[in-house]
């Protein structure tokens, strides 16, 4: 997946949190968007890409890119509905 340069609304900043509190942060933070607004995770647990990637398909939001650099993950999401 090609990575969307865009501005998020808000960064969550997971670096260091192991499962399952990416996951749980990033829910908690996605609730608090407004429709149309995107979230930026950064995360370094192994598991944390898939599983966020399982909550945002659960969530029916959109992912607009990954990036990773080393063993850090940059998620893009944007709340749809």
């Amino acid at each position: 997946m090609i990575f969307v340069e865009t501005k998020p609304d808000k960064t969550l900043d997971c670096i260091g949190l192991f499962c399952p509190v990416p996951v749980f942060n990033t829910r908690m933070a996605l609730d608090e968007l407004e429709v149309g607004e995107s979230l930026e995770v950064l995360a370094d647990d192994p598991a944390a890409e898939d599983d966020i990637k399982s909550l945002v398909k659960n969530l029916e939001q959109e992912i607009l890119g990954i990036k990773k650099e080393g063993n850090t993950v940059q998620i893009l999401i944007k709340k749809v509905k």
